[in-house]
């Protein structure tokens, strides 16, 4: 076994395996760019180099060889996918912890691996998978396929530059698209068209296979529950396999691995058409460590990164098929800085305060602390919260109890809509396809019930209360409430949430809130550190706050939903605000890859005008109006959350009655 191990990766997957290294007595060589010098990955390591970037194979060789690692771990970025850097190790005389480079670079190209597969007796989705295909040649494929079709880059995976087309208008808009997010994410334009399947589930298979020729599976799991091709929710086993056609779709897995000679831990991927779960089609194999890896251990007892360290260490397989047995049922949700209300775009700040879960069957993997600062650099992926028991219902309901503790406080998160999603009816039966999540979206974003909406904002004013009695000194004279004689004056919020100003007076352990002429409602807070216990109508809750230093706002977070309650501050809504306005404001931090329009040009209402990437995911900022564009940035450009982009004036419209941005805040009355 290795001595060192270094580990090329960040976020949540460099700390997951440094666990398992700290476990088995070896050492870990962290890397990290300016940006992660405080990163949790770097403080659990054992030593740590600096390089200027994750993706610069060169660098994370040279930083290999300068601390004395023997191996290197490439966790499931973009270098463990990479057939030039498993031969970069090799050259360096460090053992890559992976497959080998050949079985790589033709599981890489979805072409090739088709044909790979195909000749094993493997079945793949009928459609056009050649070499060099041009446009016209892919454009008539799909008409011979028809209609839906799904058009796919060759290289790369994770749903970028994918496009599925449902009409010939389509066509050629789908494969420029395809191209240029192809080319820009894997630096290969080659595409391919497949038939695409109605109603489709995704169903993956972890196998294991040594350099002594034994191949195992151990089991599959269901990634169905997809947004934008990303997967969000996944378990083990899938509640769709019936014990035949299990076997059947680990052996075509196995096929597959045997097919490049394949060595170490990786991931074949089936769509399954869901009317006929006896069906399955082979898309692609990951030859890495899949993200959702953490379900697979938990219904096996297996760790997959020891695993791969021993296979890459020469070891054979300690287990036979018939060794593998599949306990309980495990499921994981993916907590991401986005925003799911303003359509998932990537959200950013630094995390205030953290709360993660714990307890019996729950597992919690993450790079989160108090401190971090959340970009748009890397992907928007902050942690994995996973829980198993005995069976599926029984599962989904630890996890959703789970996500109900978790705390992210100065940032927005899609846990309120994890929470969601776990509890919809139709995921809880197990009737589900990779489209739920698009075709139920409103419903998924939605608010809080009525109930809770109403509350949220109370007892957030309510904390914010007691934290200024808290802090008010010595005397009243610092008491930010304010002091006269006689009865005291209620202490008046605005709060996000509520359309009315909420009220607070009494004390702390008996208290009265009401919000704006409604009845007074009996209440009571009790402060514990960066907890706080509110009880509201005999009813008590916990809540994690946070202040934010920059802005003095207050931050909590009851039940997985977060709240913000500001001082002294009225807050406009957002839409009257951009609709006031003629900028057109960039809606998360990214970069400008794209603008359709010159300085100067006349665009109507709907065109796009800049488009932004950032974390995977392109958004096109289009004119609210007609009117002549002022553009205020270029391709190439990073931009910050609300930054203009660019002006449209309307033709008609004298630019100095344009509402001032600055108006979406005003002074709350006295």
């Amino acid at each position: 076994m290795f001595s060192s191990v270094l580990v090329a990766n960040r976020g949540e997957i460099a700390v997951r395996v440094i666990s398992t290294l700290r476990r088995l007595g070896i050492a870990s060589v962290a890397v990290h760019t300016d940006a992660d010098a405080g990163a949790r990955h770097v403080a659990l390591a054992d030593t740590a180099v600096r390089i200027g970037s994750y993706l610069d194979g060169d660098e994370v060789v040279a930083a290999g060889m300068a601390a004395g690692a023997q191996a290197v771990h490439p966790g499931y970025g973009f270098l463990a996918e990479n057939a030039a850097f498993a031969r970069a190790c090799e050259q360096a005389d460090l053992v890559f912890v992976g497959p080998g480079a050949d079985a790589i670079a033709v599981m890489g190209d979805k072409i090739a691996a088709k044909a790979s597969v195909t000749a094993r007796g493997v079945p793949v989705v009928p459609g056009l998978a050649e070499p060099g295909l041009s446009d016209d040649a892919l454009a008539a494929a799909v008409e011979d396929v028809g209609y839906p079709a799904l058009i796919k880059p060759s290289a790369g995976g994770g749903g970028k530059g994918m496009h599925v087309v449902t009409g010939a208008e389509q066509v050629r808009d789908a494969l420029a698209a395809a191209r240029r997010e192809a080319s820009a994410s894997f630096g290969d334009d080659t595409l391919f068209v497949e038939r695409y399947v109605a109603a489709p589930r995704h169903v993956e298979v972890q196998v294991l296979a040594d350099a002594h020729g034994a191949v195992v599976h151990l089991g599959e799991r269901e990634c169905t529950l997809q947004r934008r091709h990303q997967k969000v929710v996944e378990e083990a086993p899938s509640p769709l396999l019936d014990a035949a056609t299990r076997e059947r779709i680990g052996a075509a897995a196995c096929e597959t691995a045997r097919s490049v000679d394949y060595r170490g831990a990786g991931t074949v991927e089936f769509i399954v058409p869901g009317d006929s779960p006896e069906e399955f089609f082979f898309m692609e194999m990951n030859t890495r460590l899949q993200v959702e890896h953490p379900v697979t251990e938990e219904i096996t007892g297996v760790d997959l990164v020891e695993a791969q360290l021993r296979i890459a260490a020469g070891e054979p397989l300690a287990l036979t098929q018939e060794d593998v047995a599949l306990t309980g049922h495990a499921v994981e949700a993916r907590v991401y800085a986005e925003d799911p209300a303003r359509g998932f775009l990537p959200t950013g700040g630094r995390v205030l305060e953290l709360v993660e879960p714990s307890g019996e069957g729950v597992r919690v993997d993450s790079a989160m602390a108090p401190g971090l600062e959340v970009g748009s650099a890397y992907d928007p992926m902050l942690a994995k919260v996973i829980a198993w028991a005995p069976t599926r219902a029984e599962a989904f309901a630890r996890l959703d109890a789970a996500l109900a503790r978790t705390a992210v406080l100065g940032l927005t998160t899609n846990v309120p809509f994890l929470r969601a999603l776990v509890t919809l009816p139709d995921v809880l039966a197990g009737d589900m396809d990779t489209g739920l999540i698009e075709r139920r979206a409103d419903e998924l974003t939605a608010p809080a019930p009525s109930d809770e909406a109403q509350d949220a904002p109370v007892v957030a004013a309510l904390v914010r209360w007691a934290l200024e009695r808290r802090d008010a000194g010595a005397g009243p004279w610092q008491a930010a409430p304010g002091w006269r004689l006689g009865a005291s004056a209620p202490a008046r919020f605005r709060t996000e949430g509520a359309d009315e100003p909420v009220d607070v007076s009494g004390e702390p352990d008996d208290a009265s809130v009401s919000v704006g002429d409604g009845p007074a409602r009996p209440a009571a807070v009790h402060l514990d550190g960066a907890r706080a216990h509110v009880r509201l109508d005999g009813v008590s809750t916990a809540v994690v706050w946070a202040l934010d230093p920059a802005t003095g706002a207050l931050h909590l977070s009851s039940g997985g939903r977060s709240s913000v309650v500001h001082e002294r501050r009225l807050l406009r809504g957002a839409a009257a605000a951009a609709d006031a306005a003629p900028e057109l404001l960039s809606p998360m931090p990214g970069t400008v890859v794209a603008v359709p329009v010159g300085d100067g040009d006349t665009v109507a209402s709907g065109d796009a005008v800049v488009v932004v990437e950032a974390m995977k995911m392109e958004h096109a900022v289009r004119a609210a109006a007609d009117g002549a564009v002022e553009l205020r940035v270029g391709v190439g450009d990073r931009v910050d959350l609300d930054q203009v982009l660019a002006v449209v004036r309307p033709d008609a419209a004298d630019p100095a009655d344009a509402a001032d941005p600055a108006d979406a805040e005003e002074p709350s009355a006295p």
